[in-house]
C-alpha cells in the first residue's frame, strides 16, 4: 500500500477551475545545477585534486568503485551545497548531477557491480564515513578503513592554496588569528567545559589572510586561547617566505594572543604585530587625562567621544621589554570604554588613531569568515567520537570554504555579489533547478527558465572562462 500511495497523484487546492495535482515522476531533475560553477573552479584550480594528495589510499585499486578523489569531492561538494550530514548521502548517491560534479565516469550508475547498487553512482554514508574513521596507523592489512590522511600535508595544503591565489608576491600581508567555540553535545574525545562560553566545546584556532584560510586547527578548550599559536604562525611564515622571501608580514589578533612567547618570536623573526591588550589599573591610570577629555566632549556633544594616547608600557613580570601601546580613551552614554593595543609598528608609519581604527579594528572582518564556516559550511558538526575524525570534518568544511571563496574571488569579481557570503552564493547561484539529461556523448543541463539570477550567473561564467579557459 505504501508504494502504491507514493505513485499516486497528490491533489492540492484548485486554481480557479483548474485542478492542481503533482506526482514524483519528473525524471532526472536537480536542485543544485548552478554548482557547475564550482566544477569550473575545481577544473581551473585543482582544489580538491590537491587535497586528495594529502591522503594515502591503501585499498586495492582494482576492486574499488569509488576513487579517493571522488569520495572527497562528494563529501566537500555536499557541504558546499548545504548537505551537512553523512546521512544525506544515502539519498544523494542516486543524484546524477552530483555524480557529474564528482567526475564519475558512469554518472548514471548503471555499471555498478552489484544489482542493488545500479542507478546509484555515488558512495553511501557508510563508505564516506570510512574517511573519517580510519585510524592513523591503518595499512594495507587493515580490513575496512584504509584511507589515511597526513596531518602535516593537510596543514601545508592550506598555505599552498593561499600562495597559488596570486601570480606575484604582494608587498605586505596581514595574518589574522582568532579562536572560537565549537559547542559539543556528546561524549566526544577532548571535550572540556569552558567557563567563558558556558558550555562543553572545542576551541579551534583559525588563521586568515583577508578572506583566505591558512589554518583551521581543532583544539581542546581547556587551554589558553593562544596555545599552539606560535608554532602554527612559525610554520605558516616559514612556508610563505619560501615562496615570497621579501614580503612584509603583520600578525594581528585580539588580547587572547597578547603573549610574551608570540611577541618575542615575532620580534626575533622580523614579523610585525598588532594585538589587543587587556586593560588593568595601571593602564587605565596612564590615560586619566584622555578619559576626562573624552568625557567632557561627550557631555558637550551628546555623542560618543574618543581620545588616543601613544605610550610605552611593560608588565610587571610577564613581558621581557617595554613595548609601544596605543590607548583609546572612549566615553559613551553608558560610561567609559577604554581599549588598548600593543604593537611593533612604528609611530612614524602609523599614528595612534590610524593604527587603532584602520589597522587593528579591521580584524573584525575575520569573524565574518569564521561565521561563514560555522553557520553555513557546518564547521561545528564535530559529533564524531574522536578528535582525529572531528579535525577531518573541520578540514572538509575548510576546503568547501576555499572552493566557494575562489568562486567569490574570481567568478563574482566586479559583480553586484562580489561581497556575498557563502549562503547567499549557494542560495542564489548554486541552488538552481534543472533537468539533467545524460547520453553517451553529452551531459545536457536545462536550467529553469524563470531563474531570477541568470544574468549574474552568465557574468560569473564569463569571469571563470577568462580565468580558466576550457580544456579541449
Amino acid at each position: 500500500m505504501e508504494t502504491e500511495c507514493l505513485s499516486e497523484e497528490l491533489e492540492f487546492q484548485e486554481l480557479s477551475r483548474r485542478k492542481v495535482v503533482s506526482k514524483f515522476n519528473g525524471g532526472t531533475i536537480s536542485t543544485d545545477a548552478g554548482a557547475l560553477l564550482l566544477r569550473e573552479v575545481e577544473a581551473g584550480k585543482g582544489i580538491l585534486k590537491s587535497f586528495s594528495k594529502c591522503f594515502v589510499d591503501y585499498r586495492n585499486q582494482k576492486k574499488i568503485e569509488h576513487k579517493l578523489e571522488e569520495l572527497l569531492s562528494q563529501r566537500i561538494y555536499g557541504i558546499a551545497l548545504g548537505y551537512e550530514d553523512l546521512n544525506d548521502h544515502d539519498s544523494l548517491m542516486s543524484d546524477r548531477f552530483l555524480s557529474v560534479l564528482c567526475n564519475k565516469e558512469d554518472p548514471t550508475g548503471q555499471q555498478r557491480r552489484c544489482e542493488e547498487d545500479k542507478g546509484k553512482a555515488l558512495a553511501g554514508k557508510s563508505t564516506l564515513n570510512r574517511l573519517e574513521l580510519t585510524p592513523s596507523d591503518a595499512t594495507q592489512k587493515s580490513r575496512y578503513k584504509k584511507i589515511v590522511y597526513d596531518k602535516s600535508q593537510v596543514e601545508k595544503y592550506f598555505v599552498e592554496m593561499f600562495l597559488k591565489s596570486t601570480d606575484k608576491q604582494p608587498s605586505k600581508i596581514v595574518l589574522d588569528l582568532d579562536a572560537t567555540d565549537d559547542p559539543l553535545f556528546g561524549n566526544q574525545e577532548g571535550k572540556f567545559y569552558h567557563g567563558y562560553y558556558g558550555c562543553y566545546c572545542y576551541l579551534p584556532l583559525y588563521i586568515f589572510c583577508g578572506d583566505q584560510l591558512l589554518c583551521a586547527k581543532l583544539r581542546e578548550s581547556g587551554i589558553d586561547g593562544s596555545a599552539g599559536s606560535k608554532d602554527e604562525v612559525e610554520r605558516i611564515v616559514k612556508e610563505i617566505r619560501k615562496e615570497w622571501p621579501t614580503v612584509r608580514i603583520i600578525l594581528r589578533g585580539d588580547s587572547g594572543f597578547c603573549r610574551e612567547e608570540l611577541m618575542f618570536w615575532c620580534e626575533e623573526n622580523e614579523v610585525e604585530y598588532i594585538f589587543g591588550l587587556s586593560k588593568n589599573k595601571r593602564l587605565k591610570g596612564m590615560i586619566e587625562q584622555e578619559e576626562e577629555a573624552a568625557k567632557q566632549k561627550h557631555i558637550e556633544t551628546g555623542k560618543a567621544a574618543r581620545a588616543f594616547k601613544d605610550m610605552t608600557y611593560k608588565t610587571l613580570k610577564s613581558w621581557s621589554k617595554h613595548r609601544r601601546v596605543i590607548a583609546k580613551a572612549e566615553y559613551l552614554s553608558k560610561g567609559a570604554n577604554p581599549r588598548f593595543v600593543v604593537t611593533s609598528l612604528k609611530a612614524e608609519e602609523f599614528g595612534a588613531k590610524e593604527l587603532y581604527e584602520k589597522q587593528y579594528c579591521a580584524r573584525g572582518d575575520m569573524e565574518n569568515r569564521i561565521k561563514e564556516q560555522q553557520l553555513y559550511l557546518f564547521a561545528d558538526r564535530t559529533s564524531a567520537e574522536t578528535m582525529r575524525a572531528n579535525q577531518l570534518r573541520l578540514w572538509f568544511s575548510s576546503v568547501a570554504y576555499i572552493l566557494l571563496n575562489e568562486l567569490r574571488r574570481v567568478g563574482l569579481r566586479s559583480t553586484e555579489m562580489s561581497g556575498a557570503q557563502c549562503h547567499t552564493i549557494r542560495n542564489k547561484l548554486l541552488k538552481i533547478g534543472a533537468q539533467v539529461r545524460i547520453s553517451v556523448r553529452r551531459v545536457f543541463v536545462s536550467f529553469a527558465s524563470g531563474c531570477p539570477y541568470q544574468d549574474i550567473y552568465r557574468q560569473v561564467y564569463e569571469n571563470l572562462r577568462k580565468a580558466y579557459p576550457l580544456i579541449c
